[in-house]
């Protein structure tokens, strides 16, 4: 059984990524789970409050983490870039910087995202390649998934409506998770 966790970056209780994230637990292939996570407790960084210790909504996505076979980040993307609240929480699973071998090194992650935009979130994904590169992951180039105009995407309950962008979610879940299963090349 491959065991993926996923992580939506946004906090806002209506978020196209959090529902992306739904529809794609319910949707990944046979032998597979994803497990959804949430980064909502987790604190603003600060080396004051690490000096004290972990946080421990921090310690425990990283021990969720650790345990997985691969994570899914689901990204928004915020004025072309990376969502501050996201950042914060890798930020905070790479510390301290001992522990990143154990949650980071050798670990598969693939990135998608929903926008309303035209674009997707495709400078957001972008974006995201140099701090999977410092944790030392392994990202999967499998064919993207940037997801436009989620607005006309998900319906006003956060559901999937939209047939085409399923079967494109479907396919790139299966991809994940075959590369995930394949292991280290």
């Amino acid at each position: 059984m491959t065991r993926l966790i996923g992580i939506a970056g946004s906090l806002r209780s209506g978020s196209y990524n959090a529902a992306l994230l739904r529809a794609a637990a319910s949707l990944v292939p046979a032998g597979t789970t994803l497990e959804i996570a949430s980064i909502r407790d987790i604190p603003l960084y600060d080396g004051d409050v690490e000096a004290q210790g972990i946080p421990p909504a921090v310690a425990q996505l990283k021990d969720r983490i650790a345990a997985s076979d691969g994570l899914l980040l689901v990204t928004p993307e915020y004025n072309n870039s990376i969502p501050g609240v996201f950042k914060n929480a890798i930020d905070w699973l790479s510390r301290p910087p001992s522990d990143v071998p154990r949650v980071f090194k050798d670990r598969p992650v693939a990135l998608m995202g929903a926008s309303p935009g035209r674009f997707g979130t495709i400078q957001s994904q972008r974006a995201w390649l140099p701090v999977l590169r410092t944790l030392r992951t392994r990202p999967w180039f499998g064919p993207p998934l940037y997801v436009s105009n989620a607005d006309r995407v998900f319906d006003a309950n956060g559901t999937l409506v939209d047939a085409d962008v399923r079967e494109r979610l479907r396919e790139f879940l299966a991809g994940f998770a075959q590369f995930v299963a394949a292991g280290c090349p």
